[in-house]
């Protein structure tokens, strides 16, 4: 221990001197100036290049200039490319363009689909001998409705034989309406006549039958029509009561009915309608009101395979 002290008092003193240093210079709060476009002039304003802070306006105002020059190198061979137009085919061009996108989204399918028929030669061969021989157009006129009278006219599928209409004791408040129709009714037959009774039905519980209250039918033909809305309030209401669903054997059909009050012009706008429906649709052979019989008609038949449905009015 004792050389070990000795040895540490042989070393050279040494001394830590500190000295000041001068303080940092502060960065300026002020924020670094860009060059500012000139509106009059259209360019910046000079750079200095010694300035480091101009090193990126720089490369920025280079880049912009390259691109500028690129699109109006590709504008320039894109017109060189394109041929020469006529005057006045810009406008036919950007119509053709438009009616192609409109059609693209599906709302107009373009002008390839639309026919000319100002180009119709025969139209026009009818048309041009119309002046010259006015018979000849004619008989041209009518060979052509001929032809294409499939087109034109839809044949009827119903009766050219009025609809015979009987009354068996007809209660307003409980009875039955019967058809004998001339064939078994198909399906679509039966879903237009369930619709015709059920309109009526509607049209008469909502009192649309009324005869009490029959102000335009009953006027004038020559005056002015006018409504009294007082004395159509005050007349006394019908409504159509109930009524059943329609039942269907072979080529019979009925269905029960619960009129309520007497309105016979119920029954005429019924008549008026199924007779329209005879003579184009279906054909009814005889429309009888009341009865609880009628011909052939089984009240026990129930089975779907003899012939028997039941549909809802």
């Amino acid at each position: 221990m004792e050389s070990s002290a000795a040895n540490i008092g042989q070393l050279p003193k040494r001394m830590l001197i500190l000295r000041p240093y001068p303080p940092c210079p502060s960065l300026p709060n002020t924020p670094i100036p860009y060059p500012i476009f000139s509106l009059s002039t259209r360019r910046f304003p000079a750079f200095n290049l010694s300035n480091p802070t101009c090193t990126r306006t720089r490369t920025f105002l280079c880049t912009a200039k390259s691109s500028r020059t690129q699109k109006l190198n590709t504008q320039n061979l894109q017109r060189e490319s394109e041929p020469e137009k006529v005057e006045g085919e810009d406008e036919d061009d950007d119509r053709d363009e438009n009616e192609f996108e409109f059609s693209a989204r599906g709302g107009y399918r373009g002008r390839e689909e639309e026919k000319d028929y100002d180009r119709d030669p025969e139209f026009a061969e009818i048309l041009g001998s119309c002046l010259d021989d006015p018979q000849k157009a004619r008989s041209k006129m009518e060979e052509r409705l001929r032809k294409k009278r499939n087109k034109i006219l839809q044949t009827k599928t119903g009766s050219a034989i009025p609809m015979k209409v009987t009354f068996n004791k007809f209660d307003f408040s409980n009875s039955y309406i019967w058809f004998e129709f001339y064939n078994v009714p198909l399906e679509k037959d039966i879903t237009l006549i369930c619709d015709t009774i059920r309109s009526w039905h509607i049209i008469g519980r909502l009192g649309g039958c009324n005869s009490m209250n029959m102000q335009l039918s009953q006027s004038q033909s020559d005056k002015r029509p006018s409504y009294d809305a007082v004395q159509g309030a005050n007349v006394t209401p019908t409504a159509f009561y109930n009524i059943g669903d329609l039942e269907i054997q072979d080529n019979l059909a009925r269905f029960w009915v619960d009129i309520g009050t007497r309105e016979p012009l119920l029954l005429d706008v019924l008549i008026n309608a199924l007779t329209q429906l005879s003579s184009d649709i279906i054909g009814i052979k005889q429309l009888m009101f009341g009865g609880s019989e009628f011909e052939n008609w089984k009240e026990n038949l129930t089975s779907e395979d003899a012939g028997f449905s039941v549909h809802k009015i």
